[in-house]
């Protein structure tokens, strides 16, 4: 009886350490969510409060001389966290270099060049977030996609606003089918509740879940046609190499996982040498070709990041020549990394695997799971993720284990993934792109057209059914 009291982890939902770290860890949780107030990075309270929670568990275990066992629950929790940190690092890595390529700005220009109307931009953003944030995390892909509804829609705020609403729904629904392309999806392909392959089931579901309401919101969008904006932006050396290079990275991952069992994140490990031989590469040629500036510019600060213009401008050659051939150090790409992002997860992940440990994630999983029907479970999973990140959502779930069909794994990644699309605050693309518009993509005028984007929510589950139905 001993024995199987130090192999069995305690149940602490009633202990004053449970109710002190989930106390900490909502607590924690409001000030991650209320950044754009408080102006506290988000991470700062949530690493605090995993340490916190963990240090009531070690207390209790350490009082009962069961230190051994907490600590390899840490420790398996940290590794959780490890294979999720490295993958991340490496796709955010490939996103620097190709933002340091200039491979957004020329992507950014090419659409402020070509005179589209407000309506057909709206669709193009649109579409080009879906597809976009299939390989980049949201907030990139939303960022991106603002800028350029920003510069288009100076003398339009409707047009900015609904754009951005437009965004947030689509790139979250672009992440959901890919399993590279969200938090929530990565994480299931990780944990191997879902084939690689099978993800791709749903992007008929998810383009649903974005053409929907987009179709609806595309009649409210003036007929009018914004100025062209005459600019180019070249794309640096390498720059398609690169972007082959994360192509090639993210065929690596998935063959590791599906040919040889290993995990995902050992291929993107090795997809980022990929990267790192061509760094070594661009120094070395760099070398061979030393730029030359022009006598007359030598007194001249050049501006490395200026947009060039059509016309014959030195300084603008000047720019382009040495802006092509700045050092390019992939070290430093890595030190440019979303720092706060990576250890808001390691907070989150950690704190919810202690909180797994003490035992209420199992209490949770029977009362979602145990007495209610999966599907509405699923949906209401989705629900959450409006209020709640859809990464500690997923995370939850997974910790919960439900024994559940491969169909709704796949239900519960495509609602986890979609539903923060009902609420500004839902998802990291629209907290971006409110504080990237200033006050005209608001929180409020995103809830006007809650109703819209529900409607797509829903069209989204029930394709699914009809589609995917062989998967229950």
């Amino acid at each position: 009886m001993n024995s199987i009291s130090q192999t069995l982890p305690l149940n602490l939902t009633q202990h004053w350490a449970g109710y002190l770290a989930l106390t900490v860890f909502v607590v924690a949780y409001i000030f991650a969510m209320t950044e754009e107030v408080t102006e506290l990075k988000k991470s700062k309270p949530m690493v605090f409060a995993a340490s916190l929670i963990w240090i009531f568990i070690a207390i209790v275990y350490t009082s009962g001389g069961m230190s051994e066992q907490a600590g390899a629950a840490f420790r398996s929790t940290l590794e959780g966290y490890a294979e999720l940190f490295l993958f991340i690092m490496v796709s955010m890595t490939y996103l620097n270099a190709m933002e340091d390529r200039g491979v957004f700005d020329s992507l950014r220009v090419w659409l402020l060049s070509k005179n589209f109307s407000y309506r057909q931009l709206f669709w193009i953003t649109g579409f080009q977030s879906f597809f976009i944030s299939a390989a980049c995390n949201n907030l990139t892909t939303a960022l991106l996609m603002g800028s350029v509804i920003l510069a288009m829609g100076k003398d339009c705020p409707r047009f900015v606003a609904l754009s951005c609403i437009n965004v947030v729904v689509a790139t979250n629904a672009g992440g959901s089918f890919s399993p590279f392309g969200d938090i929530t999806t990565l994480l299931i392909w990780q944990k191997g509740m879902v084939p690689f392959m099978d993800f791709f089931s749903l992007l008929i579901p998810a383009l649903i879940n974005f053409s929907l309401p987009a179709t609806i919101m595309s009649f409210f969008i003036p007929k009018e046609r914004p100025a062209a904006l005459m600019e180019i932006q070249d794309m640096k050396r390498g720059s398609w190499i690169i972007i082959f290079l994360f192509i090639f990275t993210i065929i690596t991952s998935a063959c590791f996982e599906n040919f040889l069992n290993l995990p995902p994140v050992a291929g993107m490990m090795m997809g980022l040498t990929y990267l790192k031989f061509f760094s070594y590469y661009l120094q070395k040629t760099r070398d061979a070709n030393p730029v030359s500036i022009p006598e007359d510019l030598t007194d001249t600060k050049v501006d490395y990041f200026a947009p060039l213009k059509y016309m014959n401008n030195p300084q603008a050659e000047a720019n382009k020549r040495v802006a092509n051939e700045l050092p390019f150090d992939i070290f430093q790409k890595i030190a440019n990394l979303e720092w706060d992002t990576l250890l808001f997860f390691y907070g989150v992940m950690v704190g919810v695997g202690g909180l797994s440990f003490i035992g209420y994630l199992v209490m949770a999983s029977q009362h979602l799971y145990g007495n209610t029907d999966p599907t509405v479970a699923n949906i209401l999973v989705g629900v959450a993720s409006a209020f709640v990140d859809n990464g500690t959502i997923m995370l939850s779930v997974l910790t919960m284990a439900p024994d559940i069909s491969q169909g709704q794994w796949l239900l519960v990644t495509l609602t986890a993934g979609v539903g923060g699309s009902m609420l500004a605050i839902g998802s990291a693309a629209g907290v971006g792109l409110m504080g990237q518009t200033k006050g005209i993509y608001t929180f409020t005028s995103h809830l006007k057209w809650t109703p819209v984007i529900a409607l797509g929510y829903v069209g989204s589950i029930v394709a699914h059914f009809l589609i995917n139905g062989r998967y229950f």
